[in-house]
């Protein structure tokens, strides 16, 4: 059984016992986390739209982190143009705990 769930504007496509980050939540490490926006679920078939309408993911956040750092380099040549900057995008780590469809 899987589901398609929704936040922080990315999909996600996510099973029982299953580890993920996602955009940074607002909870803290230990606390449980719903996710209410489910696309689709799958167990015998796909079920979609008003179907899954009341479905809910369970999730507990294991942990708050902050990403690998990426380098956003700026250049506009012959005019001695260089500007560089990095950049460490906040994540939250989840595992997926329930299903409920």
């Amino acid at each position: 059984m899987y589901a398609i769930i929704a936040t922080g504007g990315k999909q996600y496509k996510v099973e029982e016992g299953d580890c993920i980050r996602v955009e940074k939540l607002d909870a803290e490490v230990g606390s449980s986390v719903t996710f209410d926006t489910v696309l689709a679920v799958k167990d015998a078939d796909l079920k979609c739209g008003d179907a899954v309408a009341n479905a809910t993911v369970t999730a507990t956040v294991m942990d708050q982190a902050k990403a690998k750092k990426v380098i956003v380099y700026k250049y506009k040549r012959k005019s001695g143009y260089h500007k560089k900057n990095g950049h460490r995008q906040l994540y939250t780590q989840v595992k997926i705990d329930k299903i409920n469809a």
